[in-house]
């Protein structure tokens, strides 16, 4: 725990009040995590293979977009995704 993070929970009457306040501090308030998830939306919908890219790299940037979306609670089926890849590379 940072100083910083020390100073804005030594004032606290509870341990409940301490984890929102710590809660809020590294997951941002439900406006910012709704935000940040419907952003993962757009990017994942928006994605495509970009010029000069190679697959692995194609593959890298798509997981990173996925892993993020995951741990915003949005549930993405696999076949989904197999479709979703596939149609993003560029036909060379």
């Amino acid at each position: 725990m940072s100083s910083n993070e020390f100073f804005r929970v030594s004032q606290c009457a509870s341990a409940k009040e301490m984890w929102d306040i710590l809660e809020v501090t590294h997951e941002g308030t439900n406006d910012v995590k709704r935000a940040r998830k419907h952003t993962r939306i757009q990017e994942y919908e928006m994605f495509r293979m970009q010029k000069g890219e190679t697959i692995s790299e194609v593959q890298k940037r798509f997981s990173h977009i996925v892993n993020h979306l995951i741990s915003l609670w949005k549930n993405v089926e696999e076949e989904e995704l197999k479709i979703k890849i596939l149609k993003c590379l560029d036909k060379t």
